[in-house]
């Protein structure tokens, strides 16, 4: 097996995307096209996009990822919308995007046409919430396309499912079709019901971090894995089981919660670089095989099927948003009024990622008579152009559009107060369960040791409050980063002498390890407390 191609892969989209993050490109974008360009180098290596790989090695940690970092509550608060979206527009697009490009394309069978639909219905929100978080969008709005982005994998692959057993001559019926929807949505919940309380429960028990973290990498191959094996949805699965993991993960060993937030960073840095070079790599392949379709016509079809798909998603985003609250006074006394600006954005939102194209691929050659499978070509190409379409168009003009709109952003100031006050509640908590332990004399401790307890409760309610401080005339620095700058220049000048104590054999490398340990967590600590 030649690794050379994968290790070339990782370690150039990687620093694209590190290079990204210095330009107002967002790293997605910028990763495409890098992809389409070093696509037609000479000598660049075949890079197709295996579904068999995608869907059950590359999808489930990146969704482990991204549950884990959402919020329950904040979900299970937006559940309508949510829903609406991953699973009311996903079913609408499949449906609408088929019958338009049935009309569009001669020759397509209906099927072929909705098995388009289905593959490319799901958005793909890593980019939208990249976006959103860079340009301070409500966390409303980030937190409704984060859901739908969880979700609406599971509706396509279950739509696509029954659209390709149309398309193949397995008689798929629309009362099929619903039942495998059915079993699909309500065996992978349930899985992920199944699966959750026992790996919470061993992830407590575990004391090693090592072995938790191990675990914890592990977590969302077994619940995909198990899940499928029951024709269920591995993705609902790994989405259910991700989420009570993140929401009780104040359970967990605070070791183990370090490590594994430092790990599950860096696999998520690499996937997602990955996967979205590697949809810009799939265009030689793409072209390759569009045979009788190559020309104005191919052209002219892949303008139709991205307008259709962008502006299904408008149709549906505004009733959905508005006839809810027309219905239910009940949802009218909740809610605050809507304007049009939020849908707006939601709907502009809608850009498509590698689950449609992996999607794609998977679909067979040959029908089960051994005919070739009508438009399988086509399908591809209009998938690959609708997935760079919408990252492109779409991609570049959300922050300015956001901008243009002026949706209100988080209010940093207020945030900033709450956490003081969170703070002070838990640092007075704090204070009277340490006068507790100390006035029992089994906890005796000296006069400055008691005194460097009180003093690190009284650093840590100060810090939040210090915050809310002007910047520094002379320098320009916020109180945030003189203190980091502060911080640093004192743990460097100890870490300096630690080096030398080492080089001149009074330490020697083992204790150097576990000195500078030390010091690294305690600049970390120096660093959270200034975020």
């Amino acid at each position: 097996m030649d690794v050379m191609p994968l290790l070339l892969l990782v370690a150039g989209s990687a620093a694209i995307a590190a290079a990204a993050r210095r330009t107002p490109i967002p790293a997605p974008l910028l990763l495409v096209a890098a992809g389409l360009v070093i696509s037609y180098l000479p000598g660049i290596p075949d890079y197709t996009l295996d579904p068999d790989v995608v869907l059950p090695l590359i999808l489930p940690p990146l969704l482990h990822s991204a549950a884990t970092d959402s919020s329950y509550l904040d979900l299970r608060a937006q559940m309508r919308p949510v829903a609406l979206l991953s699973v009311g527009y996903v079913l609408f697009a499949t449906l609408v995007v088929g019958w338009a490009a049935y009309q569009i394309v001669p020759g397509l069978p209906l099927t072929g046409a909705l098995v388009l639909g289905a593959v490319v219905a799901p958005p793909d929100a890593v980019a939208a919430t990249a976006v959103a978080r860079r340009v301070g969008l409500p966390s409303r709005i980030t937190t409704i396309l984060q859901g739908e982005s969880l979700v609406n994998d599971a509706t396509a692959i279950t739509a696509y499912r029954v659209a390709l057993a149309a398309a193949v001559g397995e008689g798929a019926t629309w009362a099929g079709g619903i039942g495998e929807f059915l079993l699909a949505a309500v065996g992978g919940v349930a899985v992920g019901l199944v699966l959750m309380v026992p790996i919470h429960w061993l992830r407590t028990h575990l004391k090693e971090p090592l072995l938790q973290n191990t675990l914890s990498l592990l977590i969302p191959f077994v619940a995909y894995a198990a899940a499928e094996q029951f024709h269920a949805s591995g993705v609902l699965a790994v989405v259910v089981v991700a989420l009570f993991l993140g929401h009780r993960a104040w359970e967990v060993d605070f070791a183990t919660r370090l490590q594994e937030d430092a790990v599950w960073k860096m696999v998520a840095f690499v996937l997602e670089s990955s996967v979205f070079a590697l949809i810009g790599l799939q265009l030689p392949v793409v072209l390759g095989g569009l045979g009788q379709y190559e020309g104005g016509r191919a052209v002219w079809y892949a303008v139709a099927v991205f307008l259709v798909v962008v502006a299904s998603r408008f149709v549906w985003v505004y009733p959905a948003t508005l006839l809810p609250r027309m219905l239910s006074a009940r949802i009218r006394a909740r809610e605050d009024n809507p304007t049009w600006k939020a849908p707006f954005v939601i709907a502009w939102a809608g850009m498509r990622g590698v689950v449609s194209l992996a999607i794609a691929f998977s679909i067979p050659e040959h029908l089960h008579d051994g005919e070739p499978f009508a438009g399988r070509n086509l399908i591809l190409f209009l998938t690959f152009t609708t997935v760079i379409g919408t990252l492109v168009v779409q991609g570049v003009t959300l922050p300015p559009l956001i901008r243009v709109l002026k949706l209100p952003g988080r209010d940093q100031q207020a945030q900033t107060l709450a956490e003081a006050n969170a703070q002070a509640q838990a640092s007075r908590a704090a204070e009277r369960r340490l006068e507790e332990l100390l006035s029992d004399e089994r906890n005796a401790l000296p006069p400055p040791l008691a005194d460097r307890l009180r003093m690190v409760l009284d650093r840590r309610r100060n810090a939040v409050w210090e915050r809310l401080g002007q910047s520094n005339p002379l320098t320009g620095e916020t109180v945030d980063d003189t203190y980091r700058r502060l911080s640093g220049e004192m743990i460097g000048a100890e870490r300096a002498v630690f080096v030398k104590l080492r080089d001149l054999r009074y330490i020697d490398d083992e204790m150097l390890r576990t000195l500078l340990r030390r010091l690294d967590l305690e600049e970390a600590a120096a660093y959270r407390e200034a975020e």
